[in-house]
């Protein structure tokens, strides 16, 4: 039996190394660790101590959970799921710069696309950046070009980007070296978005044929990315759980009763469940409040 405060870089290997021996892993939080140590005779705080509490802990408990070994899909997953939501926090922040840059020397076109979710005005920006160069190439011309670049409703971005030129005569101070960065925020935007599709792709394969993932993409609110983070944080083998409570409870879903002498029905938020899936699971009813009509 064994007691850790591991790291994510070494929780891994050594899971994988024990369960080749066939050797169970058992986890104790460091927080309980914490605690437990203040029981102990001293003050010494070193790792020779703490590998004494843990191993100590390990021996006289009975409630320490066994860290189960993964299957291959769910350190996919895992894996998948943590880039993807690198890469949407990445895309947030590209975003949010290249709004400020524009709003500096540009804010008619900065307010006229979704930059985001759009891969035409992201297209547009890598060339044009700046009022006089659109007017210079004309509705027409920019609307070929788009065209061109395989951008979807290239006319319709060329008249609303020429239209933004015209509202706006005046050169700003700066312009030309915001409008340099403009283009790499929207090269490095495009990049992102193709790393998304690519990361989605391979996520929507995992998920295929899983036998946890088709039921779960039929509840209302989940969908692909939903569905991959909630596996990745519980395992594709959701009857480990044995029971709907103690999903839940992982989930951070169950509150947790603090009652004392005559006070009784006291409940709340318990502060050990995991994040991820609790996030999955309120962003699904989110979803599933504004589309499903049950």
């Amino acid at each position: 039996m064994g007691g850790s405060r591991l790291n994510h870089g070494g929780t891994g290997l050594l899971q994988s190394l024990l369960g080749s021996h066939k050797q169970p892993l058992h986890y104790i939080p460091g927080r309980a660790i914490h605690h437990a140590s203040l029981t102990y005779a001293g003050e010494a705080k070193t790792d020779a101590r703490d590998a004494v509490v843990i191993a100590d802990q390990a021996r006289i408990r009975h409630d320490v959970n066994l860290m189960r070994e993964p299957d291959e899909v769910t350190v996919e997953l895992r894996l998948l799921s943590a880039r993807r939501e690198d890469l949407v926090h990445d895309r947030t922040r590209a975003v949010n710069r290249l709004r400020a840059l524009m709003a500096h020397y540009f804010p008619s076109l900065q307010a006229a696309f979704n930059y985001a979710t759009t891969r035409g005005p992201l297209v547009l920006l890598t060339k044009y950046q700046t009022p006089a160069a659109i007017r210079r190439i004309g509705e027409r011309r920019l609307a070929t070009w788009l065209k061109g670049q395989e951008c979807r409703k290239s006319a319709v971005i060329a008249a609303a980007a020429v239209q933004a030129a015209h509202e706006q005569t005046a050169v700003v101070v700066g312009e030309a070296a915001a409008a340099r960065l403009v283009s790499r925020f929207a090269r490095d935007l495009l990049r992102i978005r193709d790393e998304l599709a690519e990361l989605e792709a391979e996520i929507d394969t995992a998920l295929k044929g899983n036998s946890s993932a088709v039921p779960l993409m039929t509840v209302p609110g989940f969908g692909m990315r939903l569905a991959a983070d909630f596996l990745a944080a519980t395992g594709t083998d959701l009857m480990a759980f044995e029971t709907p409570d103690r999903l839940a409870s992982f989930a951070g879903l169950a509150p947790v009763p603090r009652d004392s002498g005559k006070i009784s029905g006291n409940r709340h938020r318990p502060r050990r469940y995991d994040r991820r899936l609790l996030n999955a699971c309120f962003q699904a009813a989110f979803i599933a409040s504004r589309t499903c009509p049950a």
